[in-house]
């Protein structure tokens, strides 16, 4: 007779503890620019009043770092090896609702929703760095409420639980287990022999590349508010901005550089790290990098072909806006220079495609990610072979190395598990109300952590008229998306609570 395992509970509430600790910190780094952008708050502070949103971020950011405290002090001392691997499962699903549920109450508090179902999607499409909103008018979002929904992008980014593992060693909590359920890709690498070396390894490139984001687009003519935002939604693939019309009114000086970007945010930062060791024979000899590159180019060109025999612009307008939709919606970044949707039908099933593919594996972008289909497709092919060959020992070769036939299995699973959850979850969005082409484009971009969908839910519009139930599910759909399915899929399987 089966029983359940035991848990260790101390360990998984104290590490929710830091990471709300961590959370609150960064709520309260939100009241700069509140100050900075409403000089005269102290003269009209109102707590449920949108224009003043010092006091909304000071409470939620004193409660939410005061309740990480508790968890934290109020819970027996750990050593090393407390966390195990169901217990790194667990913290990481359970960090990112956790957080989503403290994050929507400035939404809620400032007023800025009356629902926290709304306020709740909102947040964890930030965290998860979907780029999906409830919000139109996003210029009327009080600027430290604005921040802090970019900083909910940049966290989330590299991950929340990467940016513990700096910080658990020194409290005497092992990382590893963490670090494993966070990045689950086909093969993650650790960059290093020690796991909190690699963590900040990861969070110096991530860093420098957002403030050398920053600089080029203030050398643009952004000013730093908006040229943090936007570096913080493109280092992060997330696509919140702070503009109504995302970065359609920008110049194409900012559009190329935010192309640059989030193409660079859409590669395996394993890859920068080993070209700044000046290893670039592996770097560019990498099969994913090079098949994603390719992608891209494949897919700007038929669009640009198409937009030559469609529209009368110019060729380099053409181009451009083949090349940034092309990356923002590969890298899953989601920024909108133009309405897809006025676009030729066949350009639509090029931008479903490249909602499914997303960026490679160890990037901040979500989707299936490149490697994996990659893996997919040339075990498809050697099938064939197989087929005539049937005694042949024929392995699946990835750079030179031979698969293991497990992560293949995985690779299948995840893509029949991705399909089954996309065509079940368009089944429950057509049943609350949405019409076919926005069922499918709002699970297709929030499974992919994409942003913009079609339909309803397309570029120009929002997920403000989704059914209150719709919301919930689509939440659940980008924490899927986020954490790659088995870590959170696993929880719902009776063999990883039984004995």
């Amino acid at each position: 007779m089966s029983t359940i395992r035991f848990l260790n509970g101390s360990a998984i509430k104290k590490v929710l503890g830091v990471l709300l600790a961590i959370e609150g910190l960064f709520m309260l780094l939100s009241l700069i620019p509140s100050v900075i952008y409403d000089p005269e708050f102290y003269n009209n502070l109102v707590l449920f009043d949108p224009k003043h949103d010092f006091l909304p971020l000071l409470i939620t950011g004193i409660f939410t770092l005061l309740t990480g405290a508790v968890l934290y002090f109020t819970n027996d001392k750990l050593n090393p090896n407390s966390i195990g691997k169901r217990e790194g499962y667990i913290i990481v699903t359970f960090a990112w609702i956790c957080i989503s549920l403290f994050g929507a109450l400035p939404y809620v508090i400032g007023g800025i929703t009356t629902s926290y179902a709304s306020a709740f999607f909102e947040t964890m499409s930030g965290f998860t760095t979907t780029g999906a909103t409830v919000f139109t008018y996003i210029e009327d979002i009080p600027k430290g409420i604005l921040f802090w929904r970019a900083l909910t992008h940049w966290i989330g980014g590299m991950g929340i639980i990467v940016l513990s593992l700096a910080v658990l060693p020194i409290l005497g909590i092992g990382g590893m287990q963490l670090f494993i359920a966070e990045v689950p890709g086909v093969t993650p690498d650790k960059l290093t022999p020690r796991i909190t070396q690699t963590a900040k390894n990861l969070w110096v490139i991530y860093v420098a590349l957002t403030i050398l984001c920053t600089a080029f687009l203030m050398f643009g003519g952004l000013n730093l508010y908006d040229s943090l935002c936007y570096a913080f939604a493109t280092l992060a693939t997330g696509g919140f901005g702070t503009k109504n019309d995302s970065v359609a009114s920008f110049s194409p000086y900012i559009q190329y550089v935010l192309i640059f970007f989030m193409f660079i945010a859409g590669i395996n930062f394993s890859l920068h790290f080993m070209a700044l060791k000046r290893k670039f024979k592996q770097v560019f000899s990498d099969e994913e990098l090079k098949n994603y590159t390719l992608i891209v180019l494949s897919a700007t060109a038929i669009l640009a072909i198409a937009f030559f025999t469609t529209r009368d612009y110019g060729i380099e307008q053409n181009i451009r806006d083949s090349l940034f939709t092309v990356v923002s919606i590969i890298t899953t970044t989601g920024f909108v220079s133009e309405d897809y949707l006025l676009w030729p039908q066949y350009t639509w099933i090029v931008i479903l495609l490249l909602m499914f593919i997303g960026g490679c594996a160890g990037s901040t972008g979500g989707g299936m990610k490149v490697i994996r289909l990659v893996v997919l497709f040339k075990n498809s092919k050697l099938e064939l072979k197989r087929m005539v060959h049937p005694m042949a020992l024929i392995p699946v070769r990835l750079n030179g190395r031979s698969i293991p036939q497990p992560v293949i299995f995985n690779v299948l699973a995840f893509f029949l598990l991705y399909i089954f959850i996309f065509i079940f979850g368009s089944l429950i969005m057509s049943m609350l109300g949405l019409d076919f082409n926005s069922s499918i484009g709002a699970v297709a971009t929030t499974l992919g952590n994409c942003g913009p969908g079609f339909g309803t839910v397309g570029p120009v519009l929002d997920f403000g008229d989704v059914p209150t139930l719709g919301k919930w599910v689509l939440s659940f759909t980008m924490l899927l998306g986020r954490l790659e399915l088995f870590t959170v899929l696993i929880l719902f399987t009776s063999a990883f609570w039984n004995k």
